[in-house]
């Protein structure tokens, strides 16, 4: 009995040391995990910790910089294009405000500009509205920026603010010779000073702009019956006359809610075709109209945005304790010096060197019929003109001296028939 009791414990009990040693090796090893796992939840918490102390804290804040449009194809941003935001955005990248995610999409800081400039056009108190740091140095970022970019000031703004849907008007000026609006019988040239009548003139011309008017035929890519041609001229008016580098020049300013493609330079430019008698007042009379008429685009050069108007935003915000106004008072002086030494200048020596403004009146001016235009018939004649061009590119005839002037004149005078318009209705 003894003998058999032995050799069935002993199996059992190996049998048993075996489990307790399994059973102690699994709790050994669930002891590990838990510890590892306890370990790995410290360290996230560690990492989440470091995370919270090193995320940056970011304020909607509102940009106010003028720069001149010499050089860049406009002020938005444009991949594979000199544009003034470009060269901004590479400057807060420089500077630590943005990094790469946000350089690449605007969108992520919600970035807003409140008013478009063209190809040229220069601009004084131009807002932006963007998040940034709010120890943002707005020196470290100016110091990135070429001279012809100048940022003036920075203040914050609330959590729904946006510098264009937040804008209640804007003010533009344009800058140019007084002998644009010299009489017909007079010969225009950097000599002629105008007098009180001939300005007189002009600004009862620019009066008749004031109010709500149907601005179609003073834009592009708009359909005649378009509510949005319909807009608000609150003010406009040609200043005095005054001297820069022997050249005397004027200044027309307006002030309204919204512009649109344009239509700043072809009001200039109708009043100078008037001024200069290439055409009747009644002319303008005939533009607020649905008609298309042949109207002229008085050069990029002497536009500026002056100014961006927030006086809803101000009075709701402006004194509530934790914003400021946007008026940008506190850097006038720097702004106006800005305007006087690098704005004016570059329009006087362009004008001087370029014969921009004299040029534009006294050939491209008379140019215009100023008639309602015949746009089928303006189509076939670009048409023709193209096949035209097409059929010299394929002459066999290459040895004549005259093949390259010609072939490039027909190309010329397609491009001038064909209106892009036509092969692009799309709003703009």
């Amino acid at each position: 009995m003894i003998k058999f009791l032995r050799n069935n414990i002993a199996p059992v009990s190996s049998l048993f040391l075996t489990k307790v040693k399994m059973s102690e090796a699994i709790s050994a090893s669930s002891l590990n995990e838990k510890q590892e796992s306890l370990k790995r939840s410290h360290e996230e918490d560690d990492v989440n910790e470091a995370n919270k102390k090193t995320k940056v804290n970011r304020k909607k804040m509102a940009i106010v910089l003028g720069y001149c449009g010499e050089g860049y194809h406009g002020l938005q941003r444009n991949k594979g294009t000199k544009t003034v935001e470009e060269d901004i955005m590479n400057a807060l990248l420089k500077a630590g405000a943005i990094g790469d995610d946000v350089f690449e999409t605007a969108q992520l800081m919600s970035f807003q500009r409140a008013a478009r400039t063209d190809k040229g056009v220069s601009a004084l108190r131009q807002t932006l509205s963007l998040k940034l740091p709010v120890d943002v140095d707005i020196k470290s970022i100016a110091q990135h920026l070429p001279e012809q970019i100048r940022i003036f000031g920075m203040k914050r703004v609330t959590k729904g603010f946006n510098s264009k849907n937040s804008c209640d008007g804007r003010t533009y000026s344009y800058t140019c010779p007084s002998f644009a609006f010299a009489p017909s019988n007079v010969e225009p040239s950097e000599e002629y000073r105008i007098d009180p009548d001939s300005l007189s003139n002009v600004n009862n011309i620019l009066k008749m702009y004031e109010g709500t008017k149907c601005f179609y035929n003073f834009t592009a890519k708009r359909r005649p019956n378009d509510p949005s041609c319909n807009r608000y001229m609150k003010h406009i008016a040609c200043s005095e006359p005054y001297m820069k580098d022997g050249l005397e020049l004027v200044e027309i300013t307006v002030k309204g809610q919204s512009f649109m493609l344009h239509q700043i330079r072809k009001m200039v430019g109708l009043v100078m075709a008037i001024s200069r008698g290439i055409t009747s007042v009644e002319t303008m009379t005939k533009a607020f109209q649905t008609l298309k008429l042949d109207l002229p685009t008085a050069p990029a050069l002497g536009l500026m945005l002056e100014q961006v108007h927030y006086d809803s935003y101000n009075k709701r915000f402006g004194s509530d304790g934790m914003h400021e106004a946007l008026d940008w008072a506190e850097f006038e002086s720097e702004i106006q010096e800005f305007k006087d030494k690098v704005l004016i200048p570059h329009i006087v020596k362009t004008e001087k060197a370029e014969k921009t403004t004299l040029y534009f009146i006294t050939q491209e001016l008379p140019r215009h019929t100023f008639n309602v235009r015949d746009e089928a018939a303006e189509e076939c004649a670009g048409l023709l003109a193209l096949g035209k061009a097409a059929n010299l590119i394929e002459s066999e005839d290459k040895s004549n001296d005259s093949y390259l002037n010609d072939n490039l004149n027909t190309l010329a005078q397609a491009a001038q028939s064909v209106s892009p318009e036509k092969f692009n209705s799309k709003s703009d």
